[in-house]
């Protein structure tokens, strides 16, 4: 076992040393989306009115397909995917509490601050995230690093000192083309069950509308309804939710791909902020005591990503490694980046190295 874990888990794609074609970076979450789903399909298990017995497949390659057909069907072999426990590819938080400012700002900042983001008010990011690190490093106007969130706490995430990037989350009204005050008006028009989260349609095309106009280099897409949905016990509501994501992706790649500014220059990395429970009894809940619920996942595309598709027998990745992995990809040394603690996740099979380090620790939104 050993032997398979050094061959099939290595390094990242490029070293600091290289030139990487990487020029931009599109980071996309689906907020509290199991690993289950993900990678499973389907989830028997779980209580599920009305039947979707086109979901209802034998087996988890067949299911998780029918579920999302684009993600399986054709990003995956385009980049790597790490998480299906089953296969023995771990993704852990490594902040305590597994709910979502603490995973948000784990992903953007490379660390955890147990002692400060205990929870999900709204404070402001204590520390500088790698948005704002990435804008003062490049020396970009605000506009040229953008953060759509369906949630609105993404308004104190994203940044540690007010203004320093683009933000709208929530009901936040925007302007700036036809288009986006179309959607501004659609989300107060048309709005979800939930006070602080808007429909992902309005955040996906808001953000698509503005990568269309502004051209940034670094956008980040936050959808919720994975998570509230799940929250409200409504499996059915949560499988619709991941077959949006799956459309969403498919939009964003296609733009990418027809889009001169990105095209052949654009790292894509899709994750989640948290895990849930695996049983039929707490699979809609998460936290510091709900089994499971720091185990994620991640999937990476792009230029500078091998195409090896789902990883198995790798080592183990924590969610404060993806912040040091983007930096890497754009041929930044993550140690400029004061603070930082996880490392670039590594996926290729000339380290025998690869990163791997002890598991995190096993312990609402």
């Amino acid at each position: 076992m050993m032997l398979r874990i050094v061959v099939a888990t290595a390094a990242l794609v490029c070293t600091l040393a290289a030139e990487t074609r990487t020029k931009n970076i599109v980071i996309v979450t689906a907020d509290g989306l199991r690993w289950q789903e993900l990678f499973g399909g389907l989830d028997s298990t779980l209580p599920l009115k009305p039947a979707k017995p086109e979901l209802a497949k034998t087996t988890p390659e067949e299911r998780r397909n029918a579920l999302m057909p684009h993600f399986w069907g054709q990003l995956a072999k385009r980049g790597v995917v790490l998480g299906n426990v089953n296969k023995n590819s771990s993704v852990k938080v490594s902040n305590a509490y597994r709910v979502s400012y603490p995973g948000y700002s784990e992903i953007l900042t490379g660390r955890t601050q147990d002692e400060k983001v205990r929870g999900n008010d709204k404070i402001q990011n204590p520390s500088q995230t790698i948005l704002e690190f990435l804008r003062e490093k490049w020396n970009l106007p605000q506009r040229k690093i953008a953060l759509f969130g369906s949630w609105d706490t993404f308004r104190w995430i994203g940044e540690s000192k007010p203004g320093s990037i683009f933000i709208n989350s929530g009901y936040e009204k925007a302007d700036g083309s036809p288009r986006m005050q179309e959607l501004s008006s659609l989300q107060s028009e048309a709005p979800t069950p939930w006070d602080s989260v808007r429909h992902d349609y309005v955040t996906l095309n808001m953000a698509l509308d503005y990568m269309k106009r502004e051209k940034p280099r670094v956008t980040y897409i936050a959808l919720g309804e994975t998570d509230d949905w799940a929250h409200d016990k409504r499996y059915d509501r949560t499988l619709w939710a991941i077959q949006y994501l799956d459309h969403a992706l498919n939009q964003i790649f296609t733009f990418i791909d027809k889009t001169s500014a990105y095209k052949g220059k654009t790292a894509v990395v899709v994750t989640t902020d948290h895990g849930r429970g695996g049983t039929p009894e707490d699979w809609n809940g998460h936290g510091s005591k709900v089994t499971g619920a720091d185990q994620i996942w991640i999937a990476m595309f792009g230029p500078d990503i091998p195409a090896r598709g789902e990883m198995s027998d790798s080592a183990p990745a924590e969610q404060r490694d993806i912040a040091p992995t983007i930096l890497t990809l754009l041929g930044i040394d993550p140690a400029e980046y004061k603070g930082v603690t996880g490392k670039p996740i590594r996926i290729s099979e000339s380290d025998p190295g690869t990163g791997a380090r002890q598991p995190s620790r096993p312990d609402s939104r």
